[in-house]
């Protein structure tokens, strides 16, 4: 079975996509071909602002674990990295694709809501690339999300925005979701 996200959406995945989207290409040629290949990502959430050395970072559906080995590079080994996903397939395989790394700073849960199963201001950071659209309860998980922040934390996300209107036959269907 691929672990590829090559053709299944409508922007560049892998590591093109990666690249495209200003990952640190110095860091990308260190990743194996089999761990960035699954990357599909809508946008870089490290861009928005630096995450220094011994930070604590959370990724909101943290999907193959891609962005999970960005952060621990990032926060480095004094830090503390964790991700959620909702479905069980998903951290099974980020598990996996983590084995193959040096990084020993992350964890990872699965969730079954918007429900963050973490301590009150518990984290420097907490990122998310092209999930937080997927989340039919937004309001309950930014609610989520501030209180795990501590204060004068960030939220760094990446996401999609719907632009224009849904023809009517997609409103309402599982189809919109991915549109």
């Amino acid at each position: 079975m691929s672990q590829s996200a090559e053709g299944k959406f409508k922007y560049l995945t892998g590591k093109a996509g990666a690249e495209s989207l200003g990952y640190d290409s110095s860091f990308l040629k260190t990743i194996k071909p089999e761990l960035i290949n699954s990357f599909c990502g809508v946008g870089n959430p490290f861009s928005i602002s630096h995450i220094p050395p011994g930070s604590s970072v959370l990724d909101i559906g943290c999907g193959a674990g891609f962005d999970l080995m960005i952060a621990s590079h990032l926060t480095g080994i004094e830090g503390r990295v964790c991700g959620i996903d909702l479905t069980a397939e998903m951290v099974a395989r980020a598990k996996k694709n983590l084995e193959k790394t040096p990084f020993s700073n992350i964890e990872i849960k699965q969730v079954e809501s918007d429900d963050i199963p973490y301590d009150d201001n518990t984290f420097d950071f907490v990122i998310s690339n092209g999930v937080i659209n997927l989340s039919p309860c937004k309001q309950k998980l930014f609610k989520e999300i501030y209180r795990t922040l501590k204060p004068g934390a960030m939220l760094q996300f990446a996401d999609i925005v719907l632009e224009k209107e849904l023809p009517s036959s997609l409103v309402g269907s599982l189809e919109a979701w991915s549109q």
